[in-house]
């Protein structure tokens, strides 16, 4: 009898490798193991749906990663865990970040040799780098990276993008070398990916969900006068200036639409109206 491989079940969609390190996220192509009928049913349906069970896998050759507490499935081979304090210093910063950005306190680190499953889910996942610089990313995305990578917290600078942008006064601020994992509220390829070379992006809504690089971020008024906001039916836009990278998930609020208002809600119309 042969050996089953998870390579036989699944294939690899997006990975990223880094010095002693490898991220991938796998999708599982079908999933055939239940006795439920009603939950087979559900499951054919997500399949013609294009719904896809995923699991991230993160190999380590003598390095070490960090993971969202509570993100481990199972691992495979000579790898310590453990979740730093970081003194009473340490562990201080650690509760004040987790009260204001919704992240777990502490977050657990895998060294060694060996690979690491991460909880399968039909949520989605991207895969970024980075070289040194910072990132800010909405409350919840993060998901694992490379220990080089600081996980930290950003302040909003001004007090109209914390009270008026939808992010609140405080958002989640990766920094430094290396591979982070975070969890997208969209499929990656419905990401929109601006590069910001000292131009503006304006947005109405909050579905800018990163920014990296020098991005400075505001809430402004859509036009010059508080009457032509207003008027133009826009109001207030969160504003991205600076030099840098801007991603932006378009398609994250119609799926919230349609999620509690139905087909109707995105078609630009009022379906209960009739003509007489």
């Amino acid at each position: 009898m042969g050996v089953t491989r998870i390579e036989d079940k699944v294939r690899v969609i997006e990975s990223a490798e880094g010095p002693g390190c490898r991220f991938e996220v796998l999708e599982y192509q079908e999933l055939t193991g239940s006795e439920n009928v009603a939950l087979a049913e559900t499951l054919f349906y997500a399949k013609q749906a294009g719904i896809r069970l995923k699991m991230v896998r993160i190999t380590i050759n003598k390095a070490e990663v960090v993971t969202e507490s509570g993100a481990l499935y199972f691992m495979k081979g000579n790898i310590e865990m453990d979740s730093p304090a970081g003194g009473v210093t340490g562990l201080a910063r650690k509760l004040v970040a987790s009260r204001l950005t919704k992240e777990d306190t502490f977050k657990p680190h895998y060294r060694g040799t060996g690979e690491i499953y991460l909880e399968p889910t039909f949520s989605h996942f991207v895969l970024i780098e980075l070289h040194g610089e910072e990132m800010v990313v909405d409350k919840g995305m993060f998901f694992a990276c490379e220990s080089t990578v600081e996980v930290g917290v950003k302040m909003q600078k001004n007090l109209s993008s914390a009270l008026m942008g939808g992010e609140g006064f405080f958002q989640t601020k990766l920094s430094g070398k290396g591979i982070v994992l975070l969890a997208s509220p969209v499929p990656s390829d419905e990401i929109i990916r601006y590069t910001l070379t000292g131009d503006k992006l304006s947005v109405d809504g909050n579905f800018a969900i990163l920014r990296k690089g020098e991005i400075e971020f505001k809430v402004e008024k859509s036009a010059k006068s508080f009457f032509g906001s207003v008027t133009s039916g826009e109001g207030l836009l969160q504003t991205f200036r600076g030099h840098g990278e801007v991603w932006v998930a378009p398609t994250q609020a119609v799926y919230d639409r349609i999620a509690h208002g139905g087909l109707h809600s995105v078609t630009g119309s009022d379906s209960s109206d009739t003509t007489t």
